[in-house]
């Protein structure tokens, strides 16, 4: 059988991130949501996805092929269910096609199929920018699960205080120098050639990736993903960085998503609670307004590429696009454009050619080329932005 992930209709509710990639390869909890399929599935699997991604994510298809809604994270019972599927059936959560099976070139007519309900209680959606953040400890745990089953941990250091050491693991060639792992809430995962510094204070849920960093004396609390080679100080409490991305100084992150070739700079503050600790509500593309989001905690949602420089400090709730530069002195406005230049003072727009400089530039520096098909999704992104844009 042949498994492909579709975006379903959430993906707008998911950008700025579902500009630059399709909705299986956000990452929430340790792993995308693609790997997370791929695991418990024991296949790879290709995406349906828009036009503009289709050249860097292409669909394979098959004679006879499993459609899988890319929003659903999977569970053990629920991947079960999935790979047993026969043509004439789908799964359904509710309302909802989570999954169903079709022929090459086929429309499927849900009216006409055997709906199969998925009634656990251990459904896991990513249906807004913030369930990101919201559901990210809960899918730690269940990706922890997952990946250390069956296996042994790396020892942890007598120079680390560990508190309940069960539920950490650390992967071959990780290092974890001295500081603190409190385990206690949620499991700590610790990755392949990942970094943990000296004096680190870190609990659970928390997971850092391969090749990830975390410099001297971070404080990282519950429900923190450090994606591949990140790079992470300061304090950071239940945020996302999906990958490639720095946040190596002092400062505070929190109830955040950070998307992939982000840098923010030295002393950089979000706010996640109004003063008035009203709802908190965030740029919503389809409306091009704010939407609420039923939260008292967010704080800042930052596309691919975008930077901020030193001192920053972003509203409650701020959206940043893909590829913005912002800096200067004053909280900008908490919706940025995509392809956006400067700061409380004033914004300009990022021109393509500089931005490609800049993320060439940065890419080479881990050894990944910035290629074709990279620009042509940027390029399609400056297009598809320059509404929201001023000047």
């Amino acid at each position: 059988m042949n498994y492909i992930l579709f975006d379903s209709d959430v993906r707008d509710q998911l950008l700025p991130f579902t500009f630059t990639r399709p909705v299986a390869e956000i990452r929430v909890g340790i792993l995308t949501i693609r790997e997370k399929w791929e695991k418990h599935l024991g296949f790879t699997t290709t995406t349906v996805t828009e036009d503009h991604l289709t050249d860097k994510y292409p669909m394979v298809e098959l004679e006879l092929n499993i459609l899988i809604n890319a929003s659903f994270l999977p569970s053990h019972e629920l991947s079960k269910m999935v790979s047993n599927l026969k043509h004439g059936q789908a799964i359904f959560y509710d309302t909802i096609p989570i999954a169903f099976v079709a022929k090459e070139d086929e429309e499927v007519d849900f009216d006409k199929v055997e709906v199969l309900q998925y009634t656990s209680d251990d459904i896991l959606r990513i249906s807004n920018t913030w369930d990101i953040f919201k559901l990210n400890g809960k899918a730690i745990a269940r990706d922890f699960k997952l990946l250390t089953a069956d296996r042994i941990s790396q020892k942890i250091p007598d120079a680390v205080h560990a508190i309940n050491p069960d539920q950490i693991f650390i992967e071959e060639g990780a290092s974890v120098l001295s500081g603190s792992l409190n385990a206690t809430d949620g499991p700590i995962y610790i990755g392949k050639d990942a970094q943990i510094m000296e004096a680190c204070l870190v609990r659970g849920p928390f997971a850092i990736c391969e090749n990830a960093t975390l410099k001297m004396g971070a404080k990282i609390y519950s429900g923190t993903t450090v994606g591949p080679y990140c790079k992470v100080g300061g304090e950071v409490n239940n945020s996302v960085l999906f990958g490639y991305s720095s946040k190596g100084h002092d400062g505070f992150l929190g109830n955040s998503v950070i998307g992939e070739w982000c840098n923010i700079g030295a002393d950089t503050n979000s706010s996640n609670l109004k003063n008035n600790y009203a709802e908190v509500r965030v740029w919503d593309y389809n409306t091009e307004g704010f939407a609420k989001t039923g939260l008292q905690f967010c704080g800042l949602l930052m596309g691919d590429h975008s930077k901020c420089g030193i001192n920053t400090m972003f509203n409650t709730g701020t959206v940043v696009g893909v590829s913005a530069n912002i800096f200067g002195a004053g909280f900008p406005r908490n919706f940025i454009p995509s392809f956006s230049w400067g700061g409380s003072a004033g914004m300009t727009t990022y021109r393509t050619n500089k931005a490609f400089e800049t993320a060439t530039a940065a890419m080479a520096r881990r050894n990944i080329p910035f290629t074709a098909a990279d620009a042509a999704i940027l390029e399609y992104v400056f297009d598809e932005t320059k509404k929201w844009r001023r000047g």
